[in-house]
């Protein structure tokens, strides 16, 4: 299930490409997606983010929601607001605000999954089953 799955959000992107990103070699994530070995947890939690979907997803738990445009924009239009509120410097990580932090794109990656996350989760939650 894992394997389809895996195959499926690759697309036409290349296993090296997939792995490369992850930071293990092209061998681990082939065997990843012809269901030879199972992904560790850390692993997992990469692809989710990666891909942009949530684990429950690409083990098999569920069906992933979709977000519609209007909620994508709205995604973006928030994480920007968020962005920029740290450009004033009053937030810090560590003594060094954002300018300073190598991993500012890793930042950014993570607070869009969690929105995205958090969306899905409130849409799953709280639209009625008739609109589904």
């Amino acid at each position: 299930m894992l394997g389809k799955k895996l195959k499926q959000l690759r697309g036409d992107r290349r296993q090296q490409d997939i792995a490369e990103a992850l930071g293990i070699s092209r061998a681990r994530y082939s065997h990843y997606e012809n269901e030879i070995r199972e992904p560790d947890h850390e692993t997992l939690i990469a692809l989710a983010a990666l891909h942009n979907v949530s684990i429950d997803y690409l083990i098999g738990n569920g069906s992933e929601t979709k977000l519609t445009d209007k909620e994508e924009r709205d995604i973006v239009n928030d994480l920007q607001n968020i962005l920029d509120g740290l450009d004033g410097g009053f937030a810090a990580y560590d003594g060094k605000t954002p300018e300073e932090i190598e991993d500012q794109e890793l930042l950014k990656a993570s607070l869009e999954q969690a929105m995205r996350l958090a969306k899905r989760v409130a849409k799953d939650k709280f639209t009625p089953k008739k609109y589904k």
